[in-house]
């Protein structure tokens, strides 16, 4: 599950302006108005509603981060919680979506911060693994008997032979590699940028960096084939 989102989380870069500058919550109303038209299938409604939430994870970020580069890192985790915020949310029961949010948020930064002292070969019963609709988190025993949704299934299918398509085209060697590595693309692992930077044997910052130029140029080809 956690993969999948990762995977969906790197089109959804493709769709955000790069820089610092995140736009404005949207208003109460015009939130809501998003929420329906997601109930009713409306994609783009989700990506506005995460694009103008990405402001939250950031002010969020700043109470955990100890230097501009975990920073960058626990913004990407936040940012995963936020899309199951949105995922989750329950618009019709009158709660104010900024709070369940950040609820959602903080509880993926601190597992994040438990998975990290852990081996990653290690699976827990009673691990947090997700968020419910309240914003308690729920361990992968609650999740066993969950089944699979197809139209999402398919959905990201089509759409992983897309970027698949993307990435051999407008990606050199080294881009690819770590773009690899940082999404768990080709079924592979995901990696933190430090985790990244360790096994490539290259500087942090340097990852950040050919990541971002990576993202602007698959972003630059998704936004030429529209």
């Amino acid at each position: 599950m956690l993969l999948e989102l990762l995977k969906n989380m790197i089109f959804f870069v493709l769709h955000v302006d790069n820089g610092n500058i995140f736009p404005k919550p949207l208003p109460k109303d015009e939130e809501e108005e998003c929420f329906r038209k997601m109930a009713d299938g409306d994609k783009s409604a989700r990506n506005k509603l995460i694009e103008h939430n990405l402001r939250l994870v950031a002010h969020i970020v700043k109470k955990y981060s100890q230097s501009n580069a975990e920073q960058d890192e626990l913004i990407s985790i936040g940012t995963i919680g936020l899309i199951k915020a949105v995922s989750t949310f329950d618009y019709k029961k009158g709660a104010k979506f900024a709070t369940y949010a950040s609820r959602c948020i903080e509880n993926e930064i601190l597992m994040n911060f438990r998975s990290l002292k852990k081996s990653a070969g290690d699976i827990y019963i009673n691990e947090p693994v997700e968020t419910d609709k309240d914003g308690n988190t729920m361990t992968l025993i609650d999740l066993i008997d969950d089944g699979t949704d197809i139209h999402e299934q398919v959905e990201l299918n089509i759409r992983s032979k897309q970027l698949y398509n993307f990435l051999e085209k407008c990606l050199d060697e080294r881009e690819l590699e770590i773009i690899i590595h940082r999404y768990g693309l080709y079924s592979s692992t995901p990696h933190t940028q430090n985790e990244t930077a360790k096994k490539l044997n290259i500087s942090r910052s340097y990852v950040s960096r050919i990541e971002k130029k990576a993202i602007t140029k698959l972003k630059n080809m998704y936004d030429s084939e529209l």
